[in-house]
């Protein structure tokens, strides 16, 4: 996935984010760090340091050594304790004034997919779901998005100000409080405090009461849990107008924020949707205001990516992230 970061990033951010709301980035910051037993994934941090500017420019980042055993086996491991305060100045330096991060995650071995649903596909979204644990319980808020998320305009704008966890969804059902919409974790905006915290634990902790389930499906499960009433925890879905996906598209470029390459199977196929969804933003992008404003451009995907194809492949039928 570090490919298609790269190729969303650099390759045309000119292009892909609109006119009049480009903002820029002075200082970007990556952070590779490794799962200790399968190193597949790094992180990616980027700083917002001019507070009227976001996201235009993207500087080369580097990788910051010495994170071997982020994600240690054991709690007993010693290695976690000497790699917090590498951590914790990397966030702090990645960090907006409201100590805020922007995290991605990229893989780090091209020459093996973690296919859906696979154990090693499995292992790393648990070990994921810990990772984010700790960076709230230092105290920061994180923005998440996965790697195949485009990211067209600011999606600052478009976040519940009283939310303490809001998440993407592969279906919305017209109503931000709705525990029936679907709820897709590669894209969510987390505020670090008591009830976030204690939300993050709880659903690393249910990976044991549902085994063989990503945390996806196990957000599923335990968003109507009476534990979640009982912290207060504030839980916002986002609108698919805004935050969109292969899964259930954004239609009208004029609103969207954000498109995730889901219900996709397979890196091929994730890509073909991907390269087609740039060439539709350019063209919109192309097109003289008037034009804009009459949405008479739209996306012509997806194309490979569906929910039918994650079913063709067998994945569980309740789920349709990738």
């Amino acid at each position: 996935m570090a490919t298609m970061h790269r190729f969303t990033a650099g390759d045309s951010a000119a292009d892909m984010l609109p006119e009049a709301k480009v903002l820029n980035v002075r200082r970007i910051l990556a952070a590779a760090l490794f799962f200790a037993t399968i190193s597949l994934s790094c992180l990616v941090l980027f700083r917002d340091v001019d507070s009227n500017r976001f996201f235009s420019s993207f500087p080369s980042s580097y990788p910051l050594p010495g994170f071997p055993s982020i994600f240690p086996l054991s709690a007993k491991d010693p290695a976690s304790t000497s790699n917090e305060y590498p951590l914790e100045k990397v966030l702090k330096e990645a960090a907006m004034e409201d100590r805020t991060v922007i995290l991605t995650t990229e893989e780090a071995d091209f020459h093996e997919e973690a296919y859906f649903m696979t154990p090693r596909y499995l292992m790393m979204m648990w070990r994921r779901i810990d990772f984010l644990r700790s960076v709230l319980e230092m105290g920061y808020n994180f923005v998440f998005t996965d790697a195949d998320i485009m990211w067209f305009r600011d999606p600052f704008p478009r976040f519940h100000l009283d939310a303490d966890f809001q998440i993407a969804c592969d279906h919305f059902t017209g109503s931000f409080d709705d525990v029936q919409n679907r709820p897709n974790g590669g894209f969510n905006f987390v505020k670090s405090n008591n009830r976030s915290l204690e939300f993050y634990k709880f659903w690393y902790s249910s990976r044991e009461t549902y085994p063989g389930y990503h945390d996806q499906d196990v957000l599923n499960f335990i968003k109507v849990h009476p534990f979640i009433i009982d912290i207060g925890l504030k839980m916002r879905f986002l609108d698919t107008a805004n935050f969109g996906g292969l899964c259930e598209p954004s239609r009208d470029l004029n609103q969207v924020c954000t498109m995730h390459a889901n219900c996709c199977f397979g890196m091929d196929s994730k890509l073909h949707d991907l390269r087609i969804m740039l060439q539709d933003w350019k063209h919109y992008l192309s097109l003289p205001p008037s034009l804009k404003k009459l949405s008479v451009v739209s996306w012509r995907i997806p194309q490979k990516c569906s929910l039918d194809s994650l079913r063709h492949h067998g994945s569980p039928e309740e789920s349709v992230k990738a």
